[in-house]
Parts: structure tokens; C-alpha cells; sequence
């Protein structure tokens, strides 16, 4: 019923009753212990003629969870109402010694907490091979953190429930649950997240598959060439991520306008700004990361078969420039002309791994079983 609700609000009890066929009694009794637990408001709607309705709504503006989405160059903590709301945030830059990382990502959290009791959980992302069932990082390749009991630490100090995942994961999670309507329809795609590294999320049959031990989905580190820009995480320069990533981008720019001159210290945000303005330089670099990012999509669709596949972080930017190019190279290395039936569809999620943090805590409250 809150699900129910979250999709079609405003929405009466009288048209949640012709909807579903569900008896009115049985409907007001399900709204009434929604409203109990803070879940929903009502609000009156505008009268045709006789009594105005009462309109249903999910509420909002109160924090209900915590997200907690752990980069490789800066942590970001906030608080989101039940619709996904980003309410409160704060960040700090990413310490390599995870325990310090720890304190500062417990110390924001419990200022949240302490201020907000409607808050009933804690969402982790973080890029790298998570088993979200034992709430345990298994390898964090950036930092080289190795089996890290974080979400059993966390829960320990602020007594709430955390659940933790892979940032990819996450951010696939966030977009069945708060992405644009055509995606919440979609049943099955690939969510490929694009920024220093390269990760992706499996959505089968609407539910991530995370494979043993949570390791699915690294395709990140599939081969698809040999002497990329940038090495991955783990130190290949044969990897998808070595050719497609933030990093990827960056190094290319840095390979055509420094050669004795300023471009070093360029950020990925600042080369995608570059581009929508017109520098060449900027595009080249933008539209070969672009044909490599199109040549491991391509791989995906041979071997999965997705609907569709969403493209997640800051290049989305620059969809415009890279748009044909990137679909270009997929339809280049299909196997057949036709045979690509999947959409390749940029994301609307500003901030996808922060809201996949978020939808760690929410997306058990409008499903029949928490994310697994």
C-alpha cells in the first residue's frame, strides 16, 4: 500500500479501492497504521461539487535515513525524507585509513540521529567487491581495505541498522526505486557507473543480483584492450576501467594539451565543463573514453541481454557530445545489425551512488523483503 501510494500520489482511498478492489475497511485499516508510523500524510483536495477528497501522500520533509556514500576522493553523509529526498549533507575527503574514515562518517551520522528520531537506518555505498549479507567489504582495491566488518562496526556505535553495499549495486537500487518512470518499468538492465573507477549493477527480474559472496558485476576488470591511459585499481592497463573511466578521460586530456604547457591538475568535472563549451582538446579526450565505454556495453548486451543499460556520474554531462559516438560503438561491435534490442539511456539521478546509499535504508520499506 505505501508503494501503492509513493507512485500514484495524491491519491484517495476511495481510488486506491477501485484501483485494487480491495474493500474500503481493509484499505483504511492498512493507511490508518501507515499514518501511526509516520509514513504518511493526508491532505484535502479540491472539491468537484461535494466533500473535497482527502489525498494521500508519502511524508516528506522529515529524514528517515542516512546515506552514506564512500568515494574515492571524498565521503558524503546525508539524510533523505521517504521519497528520496536529500535533506541534510555533509562530506569530508576520504581518509586511506579506514578507521579514521569510519569516525568521521559515525560522528556526521550521529549529529543526524541525534537531531531526527524518525531515522530508522543507515545505507552504505562503496566502490568495490561487498557481500551486502555479511555487511562486509571484501576488497576495496582504491584503498586496499580487505575484508572490513563495516556495516557490524557502524550499527555497533549508533545502534540503528545498516545495510552496505557496492556503489554500483546501490546505484541500481536507486534507480528502480527513484529514477525516471520508463526505468522503474524496466525489469532487467545493467547500470553502468562511470567516475575514477568503473563499476556495474545487475537488475534481473527487478531485484539486483549480487552473485556469491556479492562479487557480481565487477566487469570493470573484463579486458578489452591492451595499454590503456590509466591503470585500473587493481593495476591493469587492460581493463574496461583503464580505458573508460573518469581517470581514462582525464589522461587523454592531460596527453593532448600538456606537452609544455598548463592541464595537469584538470578534473574530470572541469573537462566535461571545457567540452560543453567548445574546447576541442576536451571533446577528443570525452569522445574516446566515449567509444571504449561503447565497446564494454556492447560485451554486456552479447552476454546478458539487458532491456536496457543506464549510464551513471558526471559524463552524463556531456550526453549530448557523446551520445552518437558512444552508440556508434555499440552498434559497431554488435554482433549482427538488429540484434541490439537494449536502450542505452543516460541517468536523471544527480547524485546516483549517494541515492543508492539512501535507497539501501528506503527500498525495504515499499518492498516485501529488504535488498539483499
Amino acid at each position: 500500500m505505501l508503494n501503492y501510494v509513493r507512485e500514484r500520489a495524491p491519491i484517495s482511498r476511495a481510488e486506491i479501492s477501485q484501483e485494487t478492489a480491495l474493500q474500503r475497511s481493509t484499505i483504511s485499516l492498512i493507511i490508518d497504521e501507515l499514518k501511526d508510523q509516520g509514513l504518511l500524510d493526508e491532505t484535502e483536495g479540491e472539491s468537484t461539487g461535494g466533500r473535497p477528497p482527502i489525498l494521500l501522500r508519502l511524508r516528506t520533509a522529515v529524514p528517515m535515513a542516512v546515506g552514506v556514500d564512500i568515494g574515492m576522493e571524498r565521503t558524503v553523509v546525508a539524510t533523505s525524507d521517504l521519497a528520496g529526498r536529500v535533506l541534510e549533507r555533509q562530506d569530508f575527503l576520504t581518509d586511506p585509513d579506514q578507521t579514521k574514515t569510519l569516525a568521521n562518517v559515525v560522528e556526521m551520522a550521529q549529529q543526524f540521529i541525534s537531531r531526527h528520531r524518525e531515522i530508522e537506518g543507515v545505507g552504505i555505498s562503496l566502490p568495490g567487491v561487498i557481500d551486502p549479507e555479511a555487511g562486509l567489504a571484501r576488497f576495496i582495491p582504491h584503498f586496499k581495505w580487505r575484508n572490513w566488518h563495516i556495516a557490524n562496526e557502524m550499527q555497533s556505535m549508533i545502534g540503528l541498522p545498516v545495510n552496505v553495499d557496492n556503489d554500483a549495486n546501490a546505484a541500481a537500487l536507486a534507480e528502480l526505486w527513484f529514477g525516471r518512470p520508463e526505468i522503474r518499468d524496466i525489469r532487467d538492465f545493467i547500470m553502468v557507473l562511470v567516475h575514477g573507477g568503473l563499476g556495474t549493477g545487475i537488475v534481473f527480474d527487478g531485484q539486483v543480483y549480487h552473485g556469491e559472496i556479492g562479487a557480481a558485476g565487477e566487469f570493470g576488470h573484463m579486458t578489452i584492450g591492451k595499454d590503456g591511459p590509466v591503470a585500473c585499481a587493481s593495476g591493469s592497463r587492460e581493463c574496461w576501467e583503464a580505458f573508460a573511466s573518469e581517470r581514462a578521460a582525464v589522461a587523454r586530456y592531460t596527453g593532448l594539451v600538456s606537452r609544455g604547457r598548463a592541464g595537469m591538475n584538470t578534473t574530470f568535472s572541469e573537462i566535461v565543463e571545457l567540452a560543453l563549451a567548445g574546447d576541442e582538446s576536451a571533446i577528443r579526450a570525452l569522445i574516446e573514453t566515449a567509444h571504449y565505454l561503447g565497446v564494454g556495453i556492447s560485451n554486456l548486451i552479447k552476454g546478458l541481454s539487458p532491456q536496457a543499460v543506464i549510464v551513471g556520474g558526471s559524463i552524463t554531462r556531456a550526453w549530448p557530445l557523446i551520445n552518437e559516438q558512444l552508440t556508434n560503438s555499440v552498434e559497431d561491435s554488435s554482433i549482427c545489425s538488429g540484434l541490439n534490442q537494449a536502450r542505452i539511456i543516460p541517468s536523471t539521478l544527480g547524485q546516483p551512488t549517494l541515492m543508492g546509499a539512501i535507497s539501501l535504508v528506503l527500498a525495504g520499506k515499499f518492498a516485501s523483503v529488504q535488498p539483499a
